[in-house]
């Protein structure tokens, strides 16, 4: 049996599962809700085991490539259920299933309406993006990319906060909109494609090979680039970000910052570097300032937010100009340590939301000015905030560091200037994650204040896994940024095919 449709299909299968459990009332005191959460917990559990099975097994025949899946969909256009892994895709799935393991254990159990029904669309959500990280079709990847649009809008429309129909509203027309131009672009390609050889297809390796116009190939490029963009957040398509991420309730922010966002860096490598290179290396000064620019900005504005998931909100636009400007320096230093500053922004900013989010259930706020010190109150839940806070602003010896110095150094062998403008970000990352710090946990404590909860045990267990996984990735960075590697298209031709199981 082949593993990758199973990794795909496992999720949403599963929250199927999950909402019917809610309303199948158990014969033991348990409530309904806690059998859907055992539910999601099995089905994240056997999806693990089915990655490392993926993982740890790697024919000898298949390269560089761990998995191959293909088989016909509709062939009278051209379009297969093609999936394919490599070092790139896996990691990122990797870190989609821990990060969906700290929301199942710190977040979704608190969902006490209709829980099933949130668990389904947290599932669903996780099956629209891994399907996107494996997709090699491209009309599948953009049956996978828009997939997981509409669970994410309901999750943040139907249990968010405040404001939250207008904040799901302008996540869903930035991202359905920008969609709609890579659909565009692909159909663009598969046309100049048919053209030119008479084979409809949308195979992703047959297309990469498609003689292109430089004036065609920009365009297309660009297309699949805003879509891209959009998500990854650049400025100035970056507006929807802040709200979705603040109104949002705390899994779905977990999901939205740890993961969604890096389906956007995903894109970039997979479709605008390797599919139209030529096209990119001319567009890479504008694409590089463009991430000085969020770097820059949305630091700036984090220093200016009282409100603590808009500012980790913003703090994430910050940290993925780092994945922009290290993609497009065009060498294999910057694109190694835009990945890791994938990976290690997924933990770390995943972590400070879910905290965030804690405090939000404990004190009913998110005004920093109104939480006051609660490092007296809650000491086990302040120590993690200061860790975590503390490898968002890029201190060494931590993943966050790792692949920021990556990305400086390999921007500095292209653009000494941009380099250094760059360090301006770190700067002022510094004073609003010690702004935070200080205001959130070090600040006296309020008088009125009232007696909290800490984390528990077995919380403070989750994070201090993440923690260990973070200075790891600090201080042996090496084996995950060989192991994540994307792998060459002239490799992938060959080895895909030979490896070809439908």
């Amino acid at each position: 049996m082949n593993p990758l449709p199973a990794l795909v299909l496992l999720p949403v299968v599963g929250g199927g599962l999950a909402w019917l459990a809610e309303h199948i009332q158990p014969h033991t005191t348990t409530p309904a809700r806690d059998a859907s959460w055992w539910v999601v917990l099995g089905i994240l559990t056997v999806e693990t085991l089915l990655l490392v099975m993926v993982t740890f097994h790697h024919p000898a025949h298949a390269g560089p490539w761990l998995g191959h899946f293909s088989v016909p969909w509709i062939p009278a256009m051209g379009i297969a259920i093609r999936l394919d892994m490599d070092g790139l895709s896996l990691s990122l799935i990797w870190l989609s299933l821990i990060l969906c393991f700290l929301c199942v254990f710190l977040a979704t159990r608190q969902v006490t309406v209709n829980a099933g029904a949130f668990h389904f669309l947290f599932l669903a959500t996780l099956t629209g993006i891994i399907g996107t990280f494996l997709a090699t079709d491209l009309f599948l990847f953009f049956f996978f990319w828009e997939l997981m649009l509409v669970p994410m809008f309901v999750l943040i429309a139907a249990w968010g906060h405040e404001d939250r129909q207008r904040a799901a509203m302008k996540f869903f027309m930035f991202t359905q909109g920008s969609g709609l131009l890579m659909l565009l672009s692909i159909l663009g390609l598969v046309i100049a494609h048919y053209q030119e050889s008479g084979e409809l297809t949308f195979d992703y390796f047959t297309l990469a090979h498609t003689p292109l116009s430089p004036a065609v190939s920009m365009l297309l490029m660009l297309g699949f680039f805003i879509a891209f963009a959009v998500k990854l957040p650049v400025v100035p398509v970056h507006v929807w970000l802040p709200d979705a991420h603040t109104q949002a309730p705390t899994a779905a922010s977990v999901l939205l910052a740890g993961i969604l966002l890096k389906t956007g860096g995903y894109g970039m490598i997979r479709f605008n570097v390797m599919l139209f290179p030529d096209a990119a290396s001319h567009f890479a000064p504008i694409a590089m300032g463009l991430g000085v620019a969020g770097i820059l900005y949305g630091a700036w504005l984090s220093c200016a937010q009282d409100d603590v998931k808009r500012l980790i909100a913003y703090s994430s636009i910050s940290h993925m100009g780092f994945v922009l400007l290290g993609i497009f320096t065009g060498s294999r230093m910057g694109m190694q340590g835009a990945i890791i500053q994938m990976l290690a922004h997924g933990l770390s900013t995943a972590a400070l939301f879910l905290i965030a989010g804690a405090i939000q259930d404990r004190l009913h706020t998110r005004d920093m000015y109104r939480i006051g010190g609660l490092w007296t109150a809650m000491p086990r839940l302040s120590t993690a905030g200061l860790f975590f806070a503390v490898a968002s602003l890029g201190m060494p010896g931590l993943g966050n560091f790792a692949g920021e110095f990556l990305v400086l150094l390999a921007t500095w062998h292209v653009s000494p200037t941009t380099a250094t403008l760059t360090t301006a970000g770190l700067v002022l990352s510094a004073i609003y994650a010690l702004r935070m710090v200080n205001r959130i946990f070090l600040a006296a404590s309020r008088p009125d204040q009232h007696p909290i909860q800490d984390f528990p045990v077995r919380q403070m267990a989750v994070f201090a896994c993440i923690m260990v996984f973070l200075v790891v990735l600090g201080l042996y960075p090496q084996p995950f940024m060989m192991f994540s590697a994307p792998s060459p298209l002239s490799v992938t031709a060959v080895t895909s095919r030979e490896g070809a199981t439908p």
